[in-house]
């Protein structure tokens, strides 16, 4: 590798880049390319033909990015940024369950935000309002295709390609938080945004403790598929049921408020256990 750097002069500039910007931007376009892709296999075949495709294309874009295929010389380059996948079965029910916490997390967090406010239905249903418009196997296939583009092509770029080297030079601590802070950077063009940034942030730094705590990308990209379905069939369509909710300023503190601040609460506490328990396991390992 080192012998292609110093021969490639384009490589050297790449090289030159400080760290942190170079894996950004390296992280960034990953998973641009893979939503992208999605975009315009959507707009140009019809359903299902276009899902069809799609999952192909996840397939490919798996593959190369976790170590196959060409060029040689940057194969262990792919492969330590798409994390582990030998994972030992202890530790693999591990990850999986705090992968699921992740969505229990982000679930009961939007609940109790929409109980503290007013839930800004226009902002959320307005882009996908086109679910409402084809028949419904359609709509959840797109919801399921959707959820898979976003949970594996962010969880590769930005757990990945994006937080892996810096985590590596800097520490986990930094590498989280720059990508959490690039994750909602890249997420400020949806109108529903501005409410929960902070949820944004939140649930990016929790997918990033899980890709470090565990070693691997796949539980996380499991969480993260499961979480954008309940979140496109739920807050962003009307295809699973609706958010009808009126603030607590209105009705006052209910049992459905407490009990949904207990279950959020709870969640984050049993996250936390989990990735301690991956965190010793770890070091007996090591």
């Amino acid at each position: 590798m080192e012998t292609q750097v110093n021969r490639n002069p384009l490589l050297r500039l790449w090289k030159k880049i400080p760290l942190i910007l170079r894996s950004v931007l390296l992280g960034f376009v990953i998973s641009t390319l893979g939503i992208v892709s999605w975009q315009v296999v959507a707009t140009i075949i019809p359903m299902p033909w276009s899902i069809i495709l799609m999952l192909g294309l996840l397939w490919v874009f798996i593959k190369y990015f976790s170590g196959g295929g060409f060029p040689v010389s940057t194969k262990a380059f792919r492969r330590e940024n798409f994390r582990k996948t030998n994972l030992s079965s202890k530790t693999w029910s591990i990850a999986i369950v705090g992968a699921l916490l992740i969505v229990l997390i982000e679930q009961s967090g939007l609940v109790v935000t929409f109980r503290l406010m007013q839930f800004p239905a226009e902002n959320f249903l307005t882009e996908y309002s086109f679910l409402q418009t084809v028949p419904i196997w359609m709509a959840w296939l797109v919801i399921i295709m959707i959820s898979m583009v976003a949970g594996i092509c962010e969880e590769v770029g930005f757990r990945g390609y994006m937080q892996g080297p810096i985590e590596k030079k800097y520490g986990p601590l930094v590498a989280i938080v720059i990508t959490s802070v690039v994750f909602v950077l890249v997420h400020l063009h949806q109108a529903w945004s501005g409410p929960i940034i902070i949820h944004i942030f939140a649930i990016s730094a929790l997918f990033g403790a899980l890709a470090y705590y565990s070693g691997s990308l796949i539980p996380g990209i499991i969480g993260h598929i499961i979480m954008d379905v309940f979140n496109f069939s739920f807050w962003w369509s009307d295809l699973g049921s609706q958010f009808n909710r009126v603030p607590i300023s209105t009705t006052g503190i209910d049992l459905h408020f407490i009990l949904w601040c207990v279950i959020l609460v709870v969640g984050i506490l049993l996250f936390v256990r989990s990735m301690r328990r991956l965190k010793i396991m770890g070091k007996s390992y090591n």
